[in-house]
Formats: C-alpha cells, structure tokens, sequence
C-alpha cells in the first residue's frame, strides 16, 4: 500500500487509499497467492518440542476450504460468529481463512483465559461454534449449559470426549470452495477489549480492517515487504497486534510467518529462535524487549539476520531504543493504537530517526489530531484527547451489540482513543497518558470492571478497585484494593486465594499481582470510586 520513499512527508504524498468496494479478507491472505504462486512459502510452524511443519499458501488454502466446507456441514453460514481459542498453530490461521471465506465472523480467544472470561464472550457474541485444542474443549464442556447457542466444538488434537475431530472430519470434506462475496464493509471479526466499567466491549471490524492496518505495519517495518523478509512476534494472535498486526498483514503480501508462542517467554530462547528460523522482522512487546535487554551481550552468542523490529502497547525509552540499536542491530519503531483503531500512528527509522519522548507521524491514510471533547482540533502544543477522524478504513464498525458505547466513543466525526497527548509544529504526536483506567500491563491493555466484578464473586469481598500500578518490567502490574466482609481476616494466605480465584476465571495476564486489604475504599457522593486516588496510593507505594 504504501511506494517508497526518502522522507515522512514524501510517503504520505504518495499514499492513497484503494479499498474495493468487494472484499475478502480471506481470500486476500490465501487464495490470492495460493493462485499465482501455490508453492510460495506461507508458514512456518515450530512445536514447543522444536519439530517443524511447513505450509504453502497451496496448502493453506486446501485446508481452509476443507474447514470451510465443515462449518457450512455443520449449519455455520454468512454472519454467524466461530470462535478460534488457540495459540499460534496452522489451525488458527486457516480457522480464521475459513471463517473469512465463508463470510461468517471469526473471534479469536486467548487460551489464557479461565472460565468466567470465555463464557461471557461466548455468550454475548452468540457464538455458534469454536475451533480449540483439548484442553480448551475441556474447559467448554463445564459451561456448555450456559451456552444455548454454541452447537459446534471442534478439536485439532483428534477425538476427544468434548469435541469433534477437526482433522478427521475436515479429510471427509472437500478441498474446493467457492468464497463467499463479500463487501468490504461487512463485519469478519470480533476483538473483545476491556472497558474501565463493566464487562468487555466486542469491537467489530470489517473485513476491510486488514487494508487499513497494511500502511502503520509496512511503515513501522521500515516499508515491509522486503526481499527476504521472514516475520515473528511472541505476541497471541488472539491479541490485535499478532492477528493483525503480524499474521494477516504478512500473509497479505506473502511474507513467511514463522510461529512459535513460548509458554513463559525465555529470552534466550528467543534469541535462539530468531538465529535458527532466520527472522528479519519483529513484532516484540515492550516488556519482551526488556526480557530479551536482560540477557548480557546478544551479539556476541548469536548471528541474527533482523531488519525490523516494531513494537507498541506501551512507550519505548531512549535507553531501549539505544539497546535495540547495539545488541540487535536495528532501530525498534514505536507505533500506536487500539483495537478499535488500530496501527494509526507509527515512526519509520528508515526515514528519519526517532525523537526521544515522541511515538512518530499519523500514518499515511489516518487523520490523527489532538481534540477537545467536543472534538474541536487543538493547536500545537495543547494537551488533548488523541483521536482519529472518520471513515477510517482501519476503523471498528461498532461494539458488538452495545450502540450506547459505540455514540460514546465519538465526538462529532472523531473517535476519541482515551489517551491524552499532543502533537509538535513538525507533526510528530507524543503521549501522555490516559484519560480513563485501562491498565497497561505487558502490552496488555486490561479494563479494571472485570476485574473488579470477579472479586466481589468471592464469598470475602464486600468491596473491591483495580487500579495500575508502575512496575518497571510490565510498565503496569494490576493491583486491586480489597474490603472484606465482617468475619474474614487479612491474611496473606487470603491475598493468595483472591489472585487465584481471579487467575482462573479471567486469565493469567488480568489477576492482581498484589492484593491491598483496607478499611475503606475512596468515593465520590454518588457512590463511584475515586480512582485516581488509589493510583496516586499506588504510585507512592511503588516509588518507596
């Protein structure tokens, strides 16, 4: 999408959109190269046990047409929601590719999260079937009966008590299919993202949302594609930024993706995997990156072959940045976004070098101003919501079910990201921070309500708030203030039960690292609670 070019304002001059009006998300990433070239290489997979498969974009479309016939089998048609709950494995990416094809709308799930979490999106999006492993069919079958409309799961580790075969029942069907006809603007995807209050919103995108992606992903790569590019995050693909951000985009322009998710990231593992698999380009979180700035002198034990590293969710320091450029022989791109718009501003070193305390250009193709709340642009210099104007290709089409939210999320033509920031005379946008209580936790971004909701399940809790508190390996680690019920006593032993009760029913990233009791929560005279207080509570007690 993006032509080369020598400086920012050059490439954004050069830049034009060219959205079809009919458009396949699924099609684009497969078939199209599967149909001009069926041997290129489209993926590679690597096994926590280090054995190695290898798919064509020929095979890729095989398989995905195989599923896609299996759904349709099995009563799945256009706008119907498949769940995909797996780590990175061929099968999500040709589960999403047959969702796509079908015209039906995929949602990918973390693996991570525990009973409470999945059953809430399963629910709320109406899935009808979900594509998982043994262990996430186990975990489906204890909430089966709360789910009237989930008819389908199927498992890509062969038979299993809860759930269907996926690999048997996809030999059955056949390796042709004709793709639905789909206008770009008809939703392919649901990312759920957390709220500060409440359960999480569904962020529905289009399938055109991966068009607007292309232009922040080639220019935070240093203009991706590239002879020899060859892509690798350690990032979910349940999460944005590997589903869209590496997955699809790399697909898109037949770059090999390279997958492997580590169980608990090891950085040394990870230099290791980039030497041997050849990676040139990275999608690498903060908190990786200053995994990986832990291991002594990289350079000297490994020969790496990287021409890109990016990274977003939180902002990078000079001192990182000066890492990336000794230890990996890269300059690291920062870029920003959110799910419901995502990839919209972005440096290039390849183009000018980065400015400390800066997070880079409006991609071209976005218009990103700073705006009052009534959405009035600001001038230089003023602090103001960052936002971006609509239409935006890259843009959600609304949450799920939740017209009240989506309305809020605007102020005229402008939606408004929830970060505060400020733009330079040169263009340049710098951030802030936030405007509400999203936790920014290891590039994780992690709303505090549902948090908060699974505590005060416990027979303990009489009240609790989740606020962020600053820890310098995950930028954030959750911290929730607890007010017990008469009878129950502050005990570690407690603290220890009540991040467990959370682990397990959301997710291993949203427990609270650190539990407080207290007397009293801070409120307002209507009863909500003061949050900025327990922050600043937070905040002292990190810096002591």
């Amino acid at each position: 999408m993006l032509t080369h070019a020598s400086t920012y304002g050059e490439l954004r001059e050069r830049f034009s959109w060219r959205v079809p009006a009919r458009y396949n998300m699924g099609v684009d990433v497969c078939d199209k190269w599967a149909q001009q070239d069926p041997g290129r290489l489209a993926l590679i997979y690597v096994t926590a046990s280090g054995e190695v498969s290898e798919y064509s974009f020929g095979r890729l479309r095989e398989l995905s047409n195989r599923l896609a016939n299996l759904l349709r089998q099995s009563g799945v048609g256009r706008g119907d929601r498949v769940a995909v709950l797996l780590p990175q494995c061929p099968e999500a990416a040709f589960g999403h590719i047959a969702v796509h094809k079908l015209g039906a709308i995929s949602i990918p799930l973390f693996t991570l999260f525990g009973a409470e979490a999945l059953e809430f999106r399963l629910r709320d999006s109406g899935a009808c079937s979900v594509i998982t492993d043994a262990r996430g069919a186990a975990r489906l079958a204890e909430l089966r009966a709360s789910l009237p409309d989930l008819k389908n799961v199927f498992c890509v580790d062969g038979p299993d008590p809860a759930g269907r075969d996926l690999a048997a029942e996809m030999a059955g069907c056949s390796d042709a299919f004709e793709p639905v006809d789909t206008a770009a603007d008809d939703p392919a995807l649901i990312i759920y993202t957390s709220g500060t209050t409440g359960q999480p919103k569904g962020a529905l995108h289009a399938h055109r949302v991966l068009l607007g992606h292309l232009p922040g992903v080639e220019m935070s790569h240093d203009l991706l594609p590239q002879e020899g590019d060859r892509i690798w995050t350690p990032a979910d693909w349940a999460w944005i930024g590997g589903l869209l951000d590496v997955l699809m985009p790399a697909l898109h322009h037949g770059v090999t993706v390279v997958a492997r998710r580590f169980e608990k990231f090891d950085p040394e593992a990870a230099f290791q995997f980039m030497q041997d698999f050849g990676v040139r380009n990275a999608f690498i979180p903060p908190t990786a990156l200053k995994m990986l700035r832990s291991v002594p002198e990289p350079e000297k034990r490994w020969k790496l072959r990287l021409r890109s590293i990016a990274s977003g969710g939180e902002s990078l320091g000079t001192e990182l940045l000066e890492w990336g450029r000794r230890s990996l022989g890269v300059t690291i791109n920062e870029f920003y976004g959110q799910t419901e718009c995502n990839m919209v501003v972005s440096g290039c070193s390849l183009l000018e070098p980065p400015v400390e305390g800066v997070m880079g250009w409006p991609v071209p193709g976005h218009d990103v101003a700073i705006v009052d709340d009534q959405g009035t642009p600001l001038s230089d210099g003023e602090q103001g919501n960052i936002a971006v104007r609509s239409p935006d290709p890259v843009m959600f089409l609304g949450y799920w079910n939740n017209p009240a939210a989506t309305r809020a999320k605007f102020a005229g033509d402008w939606l408004l990201t929830g970060d505060v920031g400020y733009r330079r005379p040169d263009g340049r946008l710098c951030f802030v921070g936030r405007n509400d209580d999203v936790i920014t936790s290891s590039g994780y971004r992690i709303g505090p309500g549902e948090i908060e909701d699974c505590l005060l399940r416990h027979p303990a809790v009489q009240m609790a708030a989740v606020v962020g508190k600053p820890d310098p390996l995950r930028t954030e680690i959750v911290m929730a203030y607890v007010v017990l019920k008469s009878g129950f006593d502050s005990q570690p032993a407690l603290a220890t039960e009540l991040k467990e009760w959370v682990r397990s029913r959301l997710a291993a990233h949203e427990y609270p690292r650190e539990v407080e009791f207290v007397d009293s929560l801070p409120m307002t005279t209507t009863g909500k609670v003061i949050r900025h207080e327990l922050r600043k509570r937070a905040i002292e007690s990190a810096s002591r």
